[in-house]
């Protein structure tokens, strides 16, 4: 069973940077993995994906193109997600997904 843990939200100003972390307690090269985030009341809502590959393919929503990045680093199992030009409207619980697993969540508010 893998065991996801996710670090590096908090609160920021709008148009501030995070950095969020994903560490699995095992491999994962052979999975693609994904971010995920859930406001209050509304249903978890894709935000970026990338392919098994350390410098994999990425995928975005398009509601965060341009601002966040994902990437991953496989020998220390962990993926990232760069976020930059933060909004309001990022404000959420934010959470990876790799295969049928997933981390607990780390918030992200961003107000001023």
């Amino acid at each position: 069973q893998l065991q996801l843990v996710e670090s590096g939200g908090g609160l920021v100003q709008p148009g501030g940077s995070l950095r969020l972390s994903c560490v699995a307690s095992g491999a994962i090269d052979t999975y693609a993995a994904g971010c995920f985030r859930q406001l209050p009341g509304k249903e978890r809502e894709f935000v970026a994906s990338i392919s098994r590959y350390t410098g994999g393919s990425t995928y975005y929503a398009d509601s965060v193109k341009g601002r966040f990045t994902i990437s991953r680093l496989n020998s220390k199992n962990t993926v990232y997600l760069q976020m930059n030009s933060l909004k309001p409207e990022d404000t959420a619980v934010y959470s990876c997904n790799v295969q049928f697993y997933w981390g607990q969540g780390t918030q992200v508010t961003v107000s001023s």
